[in-house]
């Protein structure tokens, strides 16, 4: 007896904090009813916001939205540093930001060194592997990490509200400045280095204490939806694979006899010019994604397929498939 294919497709998910991305797929395998979920770039436990899901095969378009740029709303408290450079972790220094000791031209000049292109060195407590150990435990095993910079482009950082204000550590009142910011950056930049530079530079160090995904390319936060919310029908709430991969790449059209070709893998006669990057191909009879190509010497050749939909011998609906390894994303918090 055949069931009706397992679900496939993207879907936009907004965590809420205290929960890990891990656990935020596995919410999404139970309700999917699918092992076969991954994502897109993690968000840290104290953050929230927007976190791509792929489901089934979709998990092939996984690879084209790690590498997306992002953007970020968060605050950075300034007279605190802790030892992960959020609020998650334990307070290492606490010199504090006397009132009107942190002026707004001191302040936005911070800020402004870390704008553009930078050489940015990850917070310690990370999901870095250092020698095939992730540095966050390494880090709490009282070892030494010495993380390599890497080269982030950092589009937009800009400061929206400030409050002076008095935090506590022990119990000992502490002046600090909270500083609220919006950034737009590439890829694999931690928000959380930013604030402890931005602090190191104004010489009062600093951690942040509320970080918010808003973006992944293309896909906003305010298309999200939240998981643990039994109303919300997930299936229905899955971006289809079509949908997603025209949003991001140009898009070619196939006739019946080319869709077929290229789903056993063969290559298509094209007039297109040679591409840089990848082309959604398109089933014009059903507008399914048949694959990511690209164009060459007259050709389209095969990027990644996506399979056609199948009907799952003897299973019932929404059964486990197989279980497939997760696509660990590049983004950062």
């Amino acid at each position: 007896m055949l069931e009706p294919a397992a679900p496939s497709g993207i879907i936009l998910v907004d965590k809420p904090q205290g929960i890990s991305s891990h656990r935020a797929v596995s919410i999404a395998r139970r309700r999917f009813g699918t092992r076969k979920i991954g994502h897109a770039g993690t968000l840290d436990p104290m953050a929230t916001g927007l976190l791509v899901l792929g489901i089934g095969p979709s998990t092939r378009l996984l690879t084209h939205l790690v590498g997306l740029d992002k953007t970020y709303t968060a605050t950075m408290r300034l007279g605190i540093t802790t030892d992960s450079d959020d609020a998650d972790g334990t307070p290492v220094t606490w010199p504090g930001a006397l009132l009107g000791s942190i002026t707004e031209d001191a302040l936005e000049s911070a800020v402004a060194e870390q704008r553009g292109v930078i050489d940015q060195v990850p917070s310690t407590v990370s999901a870095i592997k250092v020698d095939g150990r992730r540095a966050y435990a390494m880090a709490r095993n009282g070892e030494t990490v010495e993380l390599a910079a890497r080269r982030v482009t950092i589009g937009r950082f800009e400061v929206t509200d400030r409050r002076d204000m008095t935090a506590s550590i022990d119990g000992s009142p502490v002046p600090v400045v909270d500083v609220d910011i919006e950034i737009a950056c590439t890829s694999g930049t931690y928000v959380r280095a930013l604030a402890r530079d931005v602090g190191a530079a104004l010489g009062v160090g600093a951690h942040l204490t509320a970080l918010r995904r808003t973006s992944v390319g293309p896909f906003e936060v305010s298309d999200a939806v939240d998981l643990e919310d039994d109303d919300v029908d997930v299936v229905r709430a899955m971006l289809r694979p079509a949908d997603v991969a025209r949003r991001l790449f140009p898009e070619v059209v196939l006739d019946a006899p080319d869709t077929k070709d290229l789903s056993d893998g063969k290559r298509v006669a094209t007039d297109l010019d040679d591409t840089e990057g990848p082309v959604a191909a398109v089933s014009g009879a059903d507008d399914r994604l048949i694959g990511l190509v690209s164009a060459r010497r007259g050709q389209f050749r095969v990027i990644t397929n996506f399979p056609s939909p199948q009907a799952v011998p003897g299973s019932a609906p929404g059964s486990a498939l197989r279980s497939a390894p997760d696509h660990r994303g590049g983004g950062r918090a």
